[in-house]
């Protein structure tokens, strides 16, 4: 099955184009923690798709890639907020966050610590070390990709355009997760939604891409 992999960081929109697939009759899950996730869904979002993409991007050849841009002055306070409520689950060595989550995140924020969240520059710093990997690496190998604004007013006519899609669907892109809430995918009930664990439960991150487990052709 041909994916459609969102590589933007946390607090650029992502939930925002979850939902948008779905309407646009995708298969989306936001987070993939198992493999019957990444088995089932056409589209997916967030950790760990932020920092596995080149990893992601051999298991599925042919994917497309979805890059999500946000301007610093609404990102810097809106991704603060968040990794200052999930840091103490990010550092505790029994329970917290499932081991995937957290490699991902202090992968992809290098030195995450309470002291560094209080420095704009290094939250731009990564978000900006983080957008040249990706995109060198998209554009290196050659990836299908678009980089994308959701609070562009034509940033859903932008999304369907690259997806070569014609829908009769409301012209603007959806607006969750206002104000620092970051609950809205839990609470969209719709047949296309993927789950993104089992029961709650996530895979060994040792095996989440194991191919002896999961056929990613």
């Amino acid at each position: 099955m041909e994916k459609i992999f969102i590589t933007g960081l946390p607090r650029t929109g992502t939930t925002s184009v979850c939902a948008a697939f779905l309407e646009l009759g995708f298969k989306t899950a936001h987070t993939a923690y198992t493999r019957e996730t990444f088995s089932q869904a056409q589209v997916i979002a967030d950790t760990p798709i932020f920092n596995d993409y080149e990893t992601l991007s051999e298991l599925y050849p042919n994917s497309r890639f979805v890059y999500l841009d946000r301007a610093m002055s609404s990102w810097v306070p809106s991704i603060r907020r968040l990794l200052t409520r999930m840091l103490p689950r990010l550092e505790t060595q029994q329970g917290g966050f499932n081991d995937t989550l957290k490699r991902c995140y202090f992968d992809t924020f290098e030195h995450l610590s309470a002291d560094n969240l209080e420095c704009d520059q290094y939250l731009i710093e990564s978000y900006h070390k983080h957008r040249a990997d990706c995109l060198s690496f998209l554009e290196r190998s050659q990836q299908t990709y678009l980089i994308l604004d959701v609070a562009q007013p034509d940033s859903l006519q932008t999304l369907t355009d690259f997806l070569d899609i014609h829908t009769d669907l409301a012209s603007t892109m959806p607006n969750l997760n206002q104000g620092g809430k970051v609950t809205a995918w839990k609470q969209i009930d719709h047949p296309l939604k993927v789950e993104s664990t089992r029961n709650g439960k996530a895979d060994r991150d040792s095996l989440l891409y194991s191919t002896a487990y999961t056929n990613f052709t």
